[in-house]
């Protein structure tokens, strides 16, 4: 889980608490149900049920630095975090670079759909950070896949 001992306070993406409060995959929280689930299935294969996974169990963090900068980081099923930039539609997994960017098998990989579902569902912590701060995450992100 992210730490809030970087100076940042962890909010959903609807700026409350995440204390006490749980998002839930859409057939727990009413906003959707199987018929959602089964056109996620049918556009993403299995990646959908992984994703939803995923943001069921908080496993997404939008980290923003004071100048607007922002990335999202998964905490992927492997217990690896990696992150993802939806606003160039990239994440750092292996999966993005072999099934998306080598074999276009797919359009996304399981924690870049996490992130867009998060989104919506406005389920996604936020860490505030600075500048310097956000630049050594994408480093040491950058350390790790060398």
């Amino acid at each position: 889980r992210r730490s809030t001992s970087r100076g940042g306070r962890v909010l959903r993406c609807d700026g409350r608490s995440v204390a006490g409060s749980r998002g839930g995959a859409p057939e727990r929280d009413g906003r959707g149900g199987a018929g959602e689930r089964a056109k996620l299935k049918f556009l993403f294969g299995s990646s959908a049920t992984q994703a939803l996974d995923l943001v069921d169990r908080q496993s997404i963090t939008l980290i923003s630095s004071p100048s607007g900068r922002h990335v999202y980081q998964v905490l992927g099923s492997s217990g690896k975090t990696y992150t993802c930039l939806a606003s160039c539609h990239y994440c750092s997994c292996p999966a993005f670079a072999f099934s998306v960017l080598r074999k276009s098998d797919s359009i996304l990989c399981k924690h870049l759909l996490a992130v867009y579902l998060s989104q919506v569902m406005r389920t996604c912590q936020q860490l505030s950070v600075s500048d310097k701060q956000l630049t050594d995450i994408l480093l040491m992100e950058k350390k790790q896949e060398a």
